[in-house]
C-alpha cells in the first residue's frame, strides 16, 4: 500500500474542498515530505488520477493568479470516502506496511470511532505477536542469533522490530484508552490543517508548476 492515496484523500477530506497546493502545504506542515513519498510531484499526480477514479471530484473555478489554465478545486466524492476509510482501517491494522503508512493513518484516526481505533489497533498487535512466533519457532535458534552466523542478525533485527512495534502501539492503546484525543463523534476535533492563506513554517520552498492551485 502506498500512504499517498490515504495522505491526498484525507487532506482534501479535511478542507471539504482544496486544490493542489492547499493539499501540499498540509502535507508539509505534518513533515510528510520528510516521511513518506508525498513530495510535490507525487501530490498533484495523485489528486489527478484519483479525479480519474472518480474518488475525487475536479471544480474548476476560476483563471489561476498567475494568469494560466481554470484553478482546480477537488472534493472527495462518496466513492473516495469508502476508500478513504477503507485505507485507514487497513492501515491502522496491517502489521507489514511501510511506517509512512502507519504515520499516515495516525494523522487521520480521530475520523473514526474511539472504540474502534481501539480494537484496530489491538488487532495490529496480535498480528505482530503471530507473526513473531511464526518466526521465532522456525529461524530462530535457540542459542541465537549466531547460531545462523551474520545472517540471523537479518531475523534478529525483524523480531526486535516486532517487540519494539507491539510495545508502541500498546501504549498508544493505553493512551487512547485513558481519554487522550478527540475522536469522531466525541466533539470538536482537532485541527491539523492550515486556514487559507496560513503561513507555513515547514514549507520546503520548492517549487511546481501549477503551485497556484492547479
Amino acid at each position: 500500500m502506498s500512504a499517498i492515496r490515504l495522505l491526498v484523500l484525507g487532506a482534501v477530506r479535511q478542507h471539504g474542498r482544496a486544490h493542489g497546493y492547499q493539499v501540499r502545504n498540509d502535507l508539509e506542515y505534518w513533515g510528510a515530505h520528510e516521511w513518506s513519498n508525498a513530495k510535490p510531484g507525487s501530490i498533484y499526480h495523485a489528486l489527478k488520477q484519483m479525479a480519474k477514479q472518480g474518488l475525487l471530484h475536479a471544480h474548476e473555478i476560476a483563471p489561476s493568479t498567475a494568469g494560466g489554465p481554470p484553478r482546480t478545486e477537488y472534493e472527495i466524492t462518496e466513492a473516495g470516502t469508502g476508500e478513504y476509510f477503507r485505507l485507514l482501517r487497513e492501515s491502522l491494522t496491517a502489521h507489514d506496511q511501510k511506517p509512512d503508512v502507519l504515520s499516515a493513518a495516525l494523522g487521520f484516526m480521530v475520523d473514526l470511532p474511539r472504540e474502534e481505533v481501539l480494537d484496530l489497533l489491538r488487532e495490529r498487535v496480535r498480528a505482530i505477536e503471530t507473526w513473531r512466533r511464526s518466526v521465532t519457532e522456525y529461524y530462530t535458534p535457540e542459542e541465537g542469533p549466531a547460531g545462523l552466523g551474520h545472517i540471523g542478525e537479518i531475523m534478529n533485527f525483524w523480531v526486535h522490530s516486532a517487540d519494539a512495534g507491539a510495545r508502541w502501539t500498546r501504549g498508544l492503546i493505553e493512551r487512547i484508552g485513558g481519554g487522550d484525543y478527540t475522536f469522531a463523534g466525541e466533539g470538536e476535533p482537532f485541527v491539523g490543517v492550515l486556514a487559507e492563506g496560513q503561513e507555513n513554517p515547514y514549507a520546503t520552498g520548492e517549487r511546481h508548476p501549477g503551485d497556484d492551485g492547479r
